[in-house]
């Protein structure tokens, strides 16, 4: 069974700083790639940044220069480091884990709030 177990979402003012943790437990399965996603009230869920086992990183255009995804392969452990938030980055952010043969597992949402 994997889990995935984010944490480090809050609220924090424009131009602060968050860091997002997610724990997958994968025993005997294998990721492919672990990114994370963000979902505002009536709108599509949307990539931010993902990276893959190898350490290629993708990021959603408007986080550019501003977020930093980081894996932990040992650990299982991705992160995103959050700069200079706007509060357009106001959304629940999700965690997700592409497991070998297995496909797309989700954690259950951390919400970051940017004041204005």
């Amino acid at each position: 069974q994997v889990q995935l177990v984010e944490s480090g979402g809050g609220l924090v003012q424009t131009g602060g700083s968050l860091r997002l943790s997610c724990a997958a437990s994968v025993s005997g399965f294998s990721i492919a790639a672990m990114g994370w996603y963000r979902q505002t009230p009536g709108k599509q869920r949307e990539l931010v940044a993902a990276i893959l086992s190898g350490g290629r990183t993708n990021y959603r255009e408007s986080v550019k220069g501003r977020f930093t995804i980081s894996r932990d392969n040992a650990k299982n452990t991705v992160y995103l480091q959050m700069n200079s938030l706007k509060p357009e980055d106001t959304a629940v952010y999700y965690c997700n884990a592409n497991i070998v043969r297995f496909g797309d597992y989700w954690g259950q949402g951390t919400q970051v709030t940017v004041s204005s």
